[in-house]
């Protein structure tokens, strides 16, 4: 049912009205909506809860949430609340009016100086992302919006990964993206720099919007795989020397000598008529904090944090009703690292069925016995938010979660119960 300004009458948890449709894809729906209280108009995502499960997209979903929490800059689209009903998720958005950038460029290729102004955002943006541990993995046109003003909004992180997705030679190694936008050692499968990747893509956003087509074209993908592999593409005469030499270090096909970010910003042809700095406070927390002495080598990044958050617990949006099998509890306390792991390490000997494995900030207990799904094991991870607030992350990385769960609460939970750090605000534990 319509309202004569066009909204619908139905609300989403009383704060939002739902109006026209913007648009929609294979799990998703985009509304305009509005805020009751304020009045201010928003983009509203509307996830099919049950669509998601059954293609295994849970993770996706959290991970595109906790991102877009953390990334907050004046070039990435901004992401208001989260919200959950039985069936759906919404995504209450900043409502970016300018449309794709892709639509601008169908309509043919960009002026240099025009260019250089959205490629300057888009840096801007991705190094952002990149200093807080972020690589988006899916960066084109399609996914670069512009808002009234025409300034460039980044957007759609569902395939993004954070710092803690790499294995252990420090590579991502999922294969992931755009075809025609996709890094050539993401082709490869042998592991890749998350950041090199995205930095390959921004070469080719810069070739299109300089040229008004791809560098690579192909109407058989392998044989664009092969271009893209090689590095074989060629600028049209009307690029300036200047554009020519930023976009051939860009499209490096080895990641080892890809040009960085530092580096394009140093460039003359990114300088020229450069924007002001912007600077969020969140931007400048972070830059004060990397000069900081008190910078630690396993500090927490903001997925920890949104997942300690009540507020943001993401875990509910998935779970029809409360799950009876936990595979992981994580708390914050002040006390400090030598004293959690020692507790660890004491839990482990009075059970006698563990054998472990330390470091300075984790801990690894490996079953002495088979269970029923092969010896359990279990790691522990201690982060550091600053030297004296500390988050313990415990999970099963082997076994039966039955049995995990047994050992957690008949002797895990007892042995950390007075480490853990209860909120002033609202006198309620974290450990969860």
């Amino acid at each position: 049912m319509e309202c004569k300004d066009g909204y619908s009458t139905l609300l989403v948890h009383g704060k939002y009205e739902l109006g026209r449709l913007l648009g929609h894809g294979t799990f998703a729906k985009v509304y305009h909506a509005r805020n009751l209280q304020s009045g201010k108009s928003v983009a509203m995502k509307v996830v099919s809860k049950e669509k998601v499960i059954q293609v295994g997209m849970m993770e996706q979903i959290k991970r595109e949430i906790s991102v877009m929490k953390m990334v907050q800059h004046p070039n990435i689209v901004e992401l208001h609340e989260v919200m959950a009903s039985k069936s759906k998720i919404y995504f209450a958005m900043e409502l970016v009016r300018g449309g794709e950038l892709f639509s601008k460029i169908a309509k043919g290729r960009l002026k240099e100086d025009v260019a250089r102004v959205y490629f300057q955002q888009l840096i801007s943006a991705i190094d952002f992302c990149h200093s807080h541990g972020v690589y988006h993995r899916d960066l084109k046109p399609e996914n670069l919006l512009l808002d009234e003003e025409g300034n460039l909004k980044v957007t759609d992180f569902g395939l993004s990964a954070f710092t803690e997705h790499l294995k252990q030679d420090g590579l991502l190694h999922t294969t992931c993206g755009t075809p025609a936008y996709v890094a050539p050692e993401v082709i490869g499968k042998k592991g890749y720099d998350g950041a090199k990747a995205d930095l390959w893509s921004c070469g080719v956003i810069l070739y299109v919007l300089l040229a008004g087509f791809l560098p690579f074209q192909e109407d058989n993908i392998v044989a664009m795989y092969r271009k893209i592999y090689r590095g074989d593409f060629k600028c049209p005469p009307w690029f300036s020397s200047e554009a020519r030499r930023l976009i051939t270090k860009l499209l490096d096909p080895n990641p080892m000598t890809r040009i960085t970010i530092a580096k394009i910003m140093d460039s003359s042809w990114f300088k020229k008529s450069a924007p002001k700095s912007i600077l969020t406070k969140e931007e400048q927390e972070y830059q004060e904090y990397e000069k900081s002495p008190f910078k630690q080598s396993e500090t927490l990044n903001a997925f920890h944090i949104i997942s300690l958050s009540q507020g943001l617990n993401l875990s509910p949006l998935f779970e029809e009703k409360k799950r009876e099998e936990k595979e992981e509890l994580r708390f914050a306390t002040t006390r400090p690292a030598s004293s959690v792991i020692s507790t660890l390490e004491e839990v482990a000997a009075k059970s006698g069925n563990f054998s472990v494995k330390k470091s300075e900030s984790r801990v690894r207990l490996e079953g002495n016995e088979c269970g029923r799904k092969g010896k359990l094991a279990i790691a522990a991870e201690i982060f550091a938010v600053t030297p004296s607030f500390l988050v313990v992350e415990v999970k099963k990385i082997n076994g039966d979660a039955l049995e995990y769960n047994q050992f957690c609460s008949k002797e895990l939970r007892p042995a950390l119960k007075d480490f853990v750090w209860t909120s002033p605000a609202d006198n309620s534990t974290l450990l969860a």
